[in-house]
């Protein structure tokens, strides 16, 4: 998918192949990006890693899960980023992301051998980064773990945890204490935003009332501003396309 706004900013997705897609969800590249957008990044569920240039480096950053809307006035000239699904945390990147909650940390300029030469084409970034992740995936995981997400993603976090249990034949205990100490937040928490993701086309769409299993309309616009910090009217008109995720809805 590619957008180009009428400010010349640039926006480009591109999804996986499907051997990946438990452990990455797409691939994006944002350009000619402004500080006069006041964007704003809401919660998604996911774990980016973004290579920028900046002052003639290529800077890696590995962003934790947000549980609320963060705001930025940077300036862009050339971002990539991989957006990770939560289990490339432990058998991609090998680590724990829990003390990054709602940060990041800053990672090697040279990280999995990238320079800045690769900002240059997308297509080809996508390429390279695609066979580096093949090359970290293990032979074996757990397979409760994967069903676990498969899950959770495929009900956009209307599930109970007790019904999780029962599907993946992990106690709730064990599965609670997996997503505090591996993601810095609870199972609960981690659904509440995979909701509101699920949330989004049809604000996009203009329909601006529960779509999903929200207790109610005062219980649905608290949750929307919860994690977008507005109203679902406020983002549905996006005004200057300040939510940037909304980029990734094509037009309907």
């Amino acid at each position: 998918m590619y957008k180009q706004m009428e400010n010349t900013m640039h926006f480009q997705l591109i999804e996986p192949d499907k051997s990946l897609h438990d452990f990455v969800y797409c691939f994006s590249s944002l350009q000619n990006f402004s500080n006069q957008h006041n964007a704003v990044i809401i919660p998604n569920g996911k774990v980016d890693l973004i290579f920028q240039a900046h002052e003639n480096q290529l800077r890696v950053a590995l962003l934790g899960l947000e549980t609320k809307p963060k705001y930025t006035n940077q300036e862009v000239t050339n971002f990539y980023s991989v957006s990770f699904n939560p289990l490339a945390i432990e058998y991609i990147f090998d680590q724990s992301i829990a003390e990054i909650i709602n940060t990041g940390k800053i990672l090697a300029s040279n990280f999995w051998n990238f320079s800045l030469e690769d900002l240059n084409n997308f297509e080809e970034f996508c390429s390279k980064i695609t066979k580096k992740i093949y090359s970290l995936l293990p032979s074996k995981i757990d397979e409760r773990k994967r069903k676990l997400f498969q899950s959770i993603f495929k009900s956009n976090g209307e599930i109970s945890i007790s019904d999780l249990s029962e599907k993946v034949f992990w106690s709730q205990r064990q599965i609670n204490r997996y997503f505090n100490q591996q993601f810095g937040l609870s199972l609960k928490a981690y659904c509440k935003i995979l909701r509101f993701q699920a949330s989004l086309p049809h604000i996009k769409n203009g329909e601006l009332y529960p779509q999903l299993n929200f207790t109610d309309q005062s219980h649905f616009i608290k949750e929307i501003k919860q994690f977008s910090g507005v109203s679902p009217k406020e983002l549905y008109k996006n005004k200057n396309d300040r939510f940037l995720q909304f980029l990734s809805y094509e037009e309907q």
